[in-house]
């Protein structure tokens, strides 16, 4: 049996190796999700995920201060998914850049870390679900053989609840 905090842990894990989100503004007239990349503040299992964004983009001029928002995530070989929803807010935390800065952002910034295109959005997670997927040929075969593949996912589905 797979417990709510090992499913949050697979999670941060293959976040961590994978760093693409889909992340927008939730609302009405809010635009699409967008691919980001995910930065992660040291080897610590929680948020908050950090990105980098030009302050051109469609998303940081609709942003604000900080505004609701949700982010998608799936794994590189589809065995977790996971749908979370949060604050997004623009943070001038130089101390936060100078940490997650590596040569992948500064590709994108030509102005290096004093950019003024520059920002740095931090998304502090509220709710969400997460989704492990790990035996999805199991099940097919399950299905072939008769037998119900819902419980052997019952207990893949964990829930988010942040303060």
């Amino acid at each position: 049996m797979t417990d709510q905090a090992d499913i949050e842990a697979k999670f941060w894990k293959a976040l961590r190796a994978d760093m693409t989100m889909m992340l927008g503004l939730t609302g009405a007239d809010e635009g699409y999700g967008q691919p980001m990349t995910a930065q992660l503040d040291g080897d610590k299992d929680a948020g908050p995920i950090w990105f980098f964004t030009s302050k051109e983009t469609d998303l940081f001029k609709a942003l604000g201060a900080s505004h609701k928002a949700a982010g998608q995530f799936a794994s590189k070989g589809h065995g977790l998914f996971a749908a979370l929803e949060g604050e997004l807010a623009v943070s001038n935390d130089r101390a936060m850049i100078d940490r997650l800065w590596n040569k992948f952002v500064a590709a994108w910034f030509e102005g290096g870390k004093d950019d003024p295109k520059l920002a740095l959005l931090r998304f502090d997670v509220r709710d969400g679900q997460i989704w492990l997927n790990e035996r999805s040929l199991f099940a097919g075969v399950k299905i072939l053989l008769g037998q119900d593949p819902k419980e052997e996912y019952k207990d893949k589905v964990a829930a988010v609840t942040r303060g």
